[in-house]
C-alpha cells in the first residue's frame, strides 16, 4: 500500500492519496481544487491511475476537486449523498467496501458534524487506519451547528462507531490547526477533551454552546461543492 498526506495551508485541510502498489490504482480523499496540478503530477511521477476521488462530506471551508479530477482523469466521484450532489458518480453505503486495487476501504456512516459525514477504515499490511474527515479530529471533533449537524448523532458516531475500532488504529483527520498529522484511537480516547465527556447530555450541551464563527468561505464553498466544485467563481484564496 502507498499512502501520502497533502496539506492545504489556507484551510488546514488534509487530503489523502491511497494506492495499491501492485495494481497502481489510487484514490484521493478530500481533494482541494487549488491542488489539482499537484495531485496529477504526483500520480504521473509514481505511475498511479486515479480510479476514484471522494469527499468525506460536503465541505464548507474549501472547494472540492472532485469535478476537475473527473474531467481530467475520468475517475469516479463519490460523496455521502448523491441526492445533494447529483454530479457525483455515486454515493456511499454504510458497511460496504470501496475497492482500490486489492485494498478495501470500509465505509462508515458517521453523521453529526454534517448529516452526510462518512469515515473510511482500512486494514493493510498489518496496519489499521481510519480517515475521519471532520468527525474526529486530533484532540477535537467537528462542530455541529450547520449543514444539518447534530450533536447527539456526533456523540453516537464517535462512541458507537469510531471508538469501537482497535486502539492502535491510526487516525487521519480531515483538518488540523496545530500541525499534528495523525493520532490513534487509543490516544484520542485517553486525551481528546471532547471524548472525555462521557455523558451524551453533557456533550450535547457543550457542543451547542461553542459559539463559533462560520467558516470564511462557507457561502461559496457549500453550493460549489454540491456541484462537484465546478463553478465559475471558485477563486477565493
Amino acid at each position: 500500500m502507498f499512502l501520502r498526506q497533502f496539506f492545504d495551508r489556507n484551510t488546514y485541510t488534509y487530503t489523502y492519496l491511497v494506492a495499491d502498489k501492485n495494481t497502481r490504482e489510487a484514490c484521493l480523499i478530500d481533494p482541494v481544487f487549488e491542488h489539482v496540478s499537484l495531485y496529477l503530477n504526483f500520480l504521473q511521477e509514481l505511475d498511479l491511475k486515479l480510479i476514484s476521488a471522494l469527499d468525506t462530506h460536503v465541505h464548507a471551508d474549501h472547494i472540492t476537486a472532485l469535478g476537475e479530477l473527473r474531467d481530467q482523469t475520468y475517475c469516479n466521484t463519490l460523496v455521502g449523498s448523491r441526492g445533494d450532489v447529483p454530479c457525483a458518480s455515486d454515493g456511499f453505503r454504510d458497511g460496504k467496501y470501496l475497492h482500490i486495487g486489492n485494498l478495501k476501504l470500509k465505509v462508515l456512516f458517521t453523521p453529526g458534524h454534517t448529516d452526510d459525514s462518512y469515515s473510511f477504515y482500512l486494514e493493510s499490511e498489518n496496519q489499521r487506519m481510519v480517515f475521519t474527515g471532520d468527525t474526529l479530529l486530533i484532540r477535537g471533533t467537528g462542530r455541529t451547528d450547520f449543514q444539518n449537524g447534530n450533536a447527539e448523532q456526533l456523540f453516537d458516531s464517535l462512541h458507537n462507531k469510531l471508538l469501537t475500532l482497535p486502539g492502535d488504529t491510526i487516525v487521519y483527520p480531515g483538518h488540523d490547526y496545530k500541525g499534528w498529522t495523525k493520532s490513534t484511537i487509543d490516544e484520542e480516547k485517553n486525551h481528546n477533551p471532547r471524548l472525555l465527556i462521557k455523558e451524551k447530555k453533557e456533550f450535547v450541551e457543550h457542543m451547542n454552546n461553542l459559539d463559533l464563527p462560520n467558516p470564511k468561505w462557507m457561502d461559496v464553498a457549500v453550493p460549489a461543492n454540491k456541484s462537484c466544485g465546478k463553478r465559475q467563481d471558485i477563486s477565493h484564496g
